[in-house]
């Protein structure tokens, strides 16, 4: 963060400060919330959650070279006190971006956000200092604190937006001002909290409303809910997709022989071939969006061709394929799950058993339980079930409760009678099953909601396997 003082900070939150000896003492280190991460002139915003007092922390931040806290209530040492923590630390953030005047390139969507955000983070990377959020860090809290890394060198400010309610994109869009919002897709991603695809494109449609008239809305043309949005923004379109129309567009999009999309690129200013590392066909649209961002900053279409061919993955559990050194391949994409995405996940484990040819291994799903879809969930997790079956995996392994058991359902119902399918109360469950049966070549594909904690069964197939090599890093 740029170098502000406690005076400064107080007066930009509304503060009362507390037990500051010299309010001109600066805060130049990163903004935290976590105590644990405090490095020497940081500010640390403490937070009262369900488990977890940021309050009772205070003390120890300072004595770790925190310069203050922002707290709700006076922690017996440096403090500026506010009667909101989280509205005071997003109008920090944006006083913050409002002096830096960095280029701000907010984006949204249902599925595919974190995935589209570092692509776009390592294209904008070529051409100039970028900062972008860590994860999926995406609410009303990890957003400002993604932003208050930014520095006086960054060019580039990228930030993911998530959404549980109408309201929320605009809040967060209002916090870090964009020039430039992207909209992915309106899937089925909480659709339980928003009751319709509508109402999700409602909400995602925020942040193309507060772009302004030199602004550029990004929008995905072969998404009819997004390409609408163009009628609720006054600043420029660009569309991106395989649409005709589109003016970033994908054209030839094959697959290579393990499961990698490639694909003809065209932008207003030439076309370019990209094979990218990332595996499976539903980022031939998240490489699209990324292209369209980076051809509004200025890059060229051979600069943006380069750049997503050689682009791998930045955050963790998100299709990282890692082979064993015994030849079984784990993918292990366990950090979040749609019916979009699972079915995205799904085609590209089937395009991997199929490259290793009749000789090779076996396909395994081991899928979990899909959060938010409401009214939807039953229907969802009986299709995604069905699906394993059309696309010929080899054997799904449905861990959890009611919804595995709509999945294994799904997968009975569409003809896998035998031991195609099987139903697992837990991960260790699963993981004592896939240690018992897996062999050399086989694939394993590793899904669900985060809440559930699959990631745990790919860890431990991982174990002792320390020589295997992470594709697409």
């Amino acid at each position: 963060m740029i170098t502000l003082s406690l005076a400064e900070i107080a007066e930009i939150v509304g503060g009362q400060s507390y037990d500051i000896p010299d309010p001109a003492v600066g805060v130049t280190g990163p903004v935290v919330i976590d105590s644990r991460e405090v490095a020497p002139g940081s500010l640390f915003a403490a937070f009262a959650g369900e488990r977890v007092d940021g309050h009772d922390y205070a003390r120890r931040a300072v004595e770790a070279g925190a310069s203050a806290v922002l707290a709700a209530r006076p922690v017996g040492v440096p403090a500026i006190v506010v009667d909101d923590v989280v509205g005071a630390l997003g109008a920090l953030a944006r006083a913050v971006v409002e002096r830096l005047g960095t280029t701000v390139v907010g984006l949204t969507g249902s599925a595919g956000k974190t995935s589209t955000k570092d692509l776009i983070a390592q294209l904008l990377q070529r051409k100039g200092p970028t900062v972008w959020t860590p994860g999926s860090l995406n609410n009303e809290i990890g957003l400002p604190v993604t932003a208050l890394t930014a520095t006086a060198e960054t060019e580039h400010l990228v930030l993911e937006m998530g959404a549980r309610g109408v309201g929320h994109i605009h809040y967060l869009a209002n916090l870090t001002p964009p020039r430039i919002g992207l909209v992915l897709n309106v899937g089925s991603a909480h659709l339980g909290e928003f009751g319709s695809r509508e109402a999700i494109a409602l909400a995602k449609g925020e942040l193309v409303e507060v772009l302004p008239e030199d602004g550029c809305a990004v929008l995905n043309a072969d998404d009819p809910l997004v390409r609408a949005m163009a009628s609720r923004t006054k600043a420029r379109v660009l569309l991106f997709g395989e649409a005709p129309e589109a003016d970033v567009r994908g054209e030839k999009v094959t697959m290579t022989a393990d499961g990698r999309p490639a694909f003809e690129l065209h932008t207003p200013t030439g076309c370019s071939d990209v094979t990218m590392r990332l595996y499976g066909e539903h980022h031939v649209s998240n490489a699209l969006a990324a292209a369209a961002v980076a051809h509004e900053l200025g890059m060229s279409v051979t600069e943006i061709a380069e750049a997503l061919s050689e682009a791998g993955t930045l955050s963790r559990w998100r299709m990282e394929v890692t082979e064993r050194p015994d030849g079984v391949t784990v993918v292990n994409d366990a950090y979040n799950a749609n019916p979009e995405s699972m079915r995205a996940a799904l085609r590209a484990l089937a395009a991997m058993g199929q490259a290793r040819g009749a000789d090779g291994g076996r396909t395994w799903a081991v899928l979990g339980q899909m959060a938010e879809l409401g009214d939807a969930s039953l229907a969802e997790h009986d299709a995604v079930g069905r699906l394993a079956v059309r696309l010929n995996v080899s054997k799904l392994v449905a861990v959890g409760g009611r919804e595995a058991s709509w999945l294994q359902l799904g997968a009975y119902n569409e003809g896998s009678w035998g031991e195609e399918s099987v139903h697992v109360s837990d991960a260790q469950a699963a993981v004592d099953l896939l240690r018992s049966e897996l062999r050399p070549g086989d694939v394993v594909l590793v899904k669900a909601s985060r809440s559930v904690g699959l990631e745990k069964v790919a860890q431990a197939l991982l174990e002792n396997s320390t020589e295997g090599e992470v594709a697409g890093r």
